[in-house]
């Protein structure tokens, strides 16, 4: 069984190979193994150690934090799970990976839009307020969210299923301006074939996900990953009984969120509202000003 350090490490040896312009063949051949146990190492179904993954690394020339890196790795590849201390590097890599391998993701975000689905402006403006990153890692986090969306643009998307609760498109985040066209890039996407947004409406009350926003993600090679973050980790889950908990919630969501036509109402409503704000503002502006 694979687990999600073992198949980061897979997709991390692949790369460093690449980089390297080694073929498995190659590999296996200067280091005796078997061709096989190169690609089960690859795909993170090889039980691995420290010092094949060492030999390896050495072949492809990684040296460095990367090395390190990846002998860590190597020494937990059996773990099942991850708490992963807060390092934008290593939480994005292993976030982007799965969701490059996802078929299914399926997400729930209580206070925010979710980031696949936040326009610049609206990233920015929410990244800001954070109290514990600086101003070049802002930029390099907006960088990073805005190029996970090329995720939209391939050729087999991913299926995405967002339940937000009403309250992520009431929260004003950086002005009327910005949450209109957030808002607006939401009605947008809700049309995309690949992507369904559903809204938890207020006037629902309490709810299966009150305790915080998670996301299923699934694939057709590996088992079904939750990510849950927060502002200083993020955690991996993968245990079959907790995969089976999350799946509860999302069916609970699923029974209580608006439908699809529903939630463009509310959002196209909420979009009219802030547009109708911004016009009345003008007008007062333009009044003080005669």
């Amino acid at each position: 069984m694979t687990t999600i350090r073992s198949r980061e490490l897979g997709d991390a040896l692949r790369l460093a190979m690449e980089n390297a312009n080694l073929s498995g063949k190659y590999a296996a051949h200067v280091l005796g193994w078997s061709e096989s146990k190169v690609s089960r190492m690859l795909t993170g179904r090889q039980p691995v150690t420290e010092t094949d993954v060492a030999s390896l690394l050495a072949l492809c020339m990684v040296t460095g934090d990367e090395k390190e890196r990846l002998l860590k790795l190597a020494r937990e590849h059996d773990q099942p799970g991850w708490l992963q201390s807060y390092r934008l590097s290593d939480q994005l890599r292993t976030l982007i990976n799965h969701e490059h391998r996802a078929t299914d993701i399926t997400e729930f975000e209580l206070g925010i839009v979710p980031g696949l689905l936040q326009t610049e402006g609206y990233a920015r403006a929410l990244l800001e307020r954070c109290a514990t990153l600086s101003a070049d890692r802002i930029e390099a986090r907006i960088a990073t969210r805005l190029n996970r969306q090329n995720l939209f643009n391939r050729l087999d998307p991913p299926t995405c299923v967002f339940f937000l609760h009403e309250l992520a498109l009431r929260l004003p985040v950086g002005g009327p301006a910005v949450m209109s066209n957030q808002l607006h890039h939401l009605l947008r996407m809700s049309v995309r074939s690949c992507i369904t947004i559903r809204v938890v409406p207020m006037a629902f009350g309490a709810h299966a996900g009150v305790i915080g926003s998670c996301r299923l993600m699934e694939s057709v090679e590996f088992e079904p990953v939750v990510y849950i973050e927060e502002e200083t980790a993020g955690h991996y889950l993968e245990e079959p009984d907790e995969i089976a908990a999350y799946g509860k919630v999302f069916t609970a969501l699923a029974n209580c969120a608006l439908d699809e036509g529903q939630s463009r109402d509310l959002i196209a409503g909420l979009a009219v509202g802030l547009y109708a704000d911004r016009e009345d503002q003008h007008d007062r502006v333009a009044k003080e000003q005669l």
